[in-house]
């Protein structure tokens, strides 16, 4: 009971990971647009600090979504193998995010892939901001569902 119990934490921990690395990397790509239009935090008029407080959410909608499928493989991957590195987390959130522009190029609907260099950049960037608030949110603990305690193992001496 106490393991399935460890599953369920563990489970919502990435579910908890996964929505805070949608945000990060959402804030990512919006403060990144609004510096490509010229906007500056001495120039902003104060609405634009507010649009942001719905932008961001929102488009973490979008992010969230997008990347479930490559995110769900490199998480998957992750905790079998335990990688606690947050550059592992970071070159999957790249990976992750390369992931997403290739399926978009060659789904067919030319109005919608990413052509510009610039904005492929700032994709691949917002893929590695997720991919260490991933791991600065739940990353750090992979595989500790399944590897147990290291302080608690048994040295093979009885006595």
């Amino acid at each position: 009971m106490t393991r399935l119990v460890g599953y369920l934490i563990r489970f919502t921990v990435i579910l908890f990971g996964y929505a805070v690395a949608s945000l990060a990397a959402s804030a990512f790509l919006n403060v990144l647009f609004l510096a490509s239009l010229g906007y500056a935090p001495e120039h902003a008029h104060p609405t634009a600090a507010a649009s942001l407080y719905f932008s961001i959410p929102f488009v973490a909608l979008f992010v969230a979504y997008f990347a479930l499928m490559p995110a769900s493989v490199a998480i998957l991957v992750a905790e079998i193998l335990g990688r606690r590195d947050w550059l592992f987390y970071a070159l999957a959130g790249a990976v992750v995010a390369a992931v997403f522009l290739g399926l978009v190029d060659h789904g067919g609907d030319t109005a919608f892939a990413v052509t510009d260099t610039s904005a492929i950049m700032a994709v691949i960037g917002g893929g590695t901001v997720g991919g260490i608030f991933y791991w600065l949110s739940a990353g750090r603990w992979a595989g500790s569902w399944w590897q147990g305690d290291p302080g608690a193992e048994d040295d093979g001496q009885t006595g």
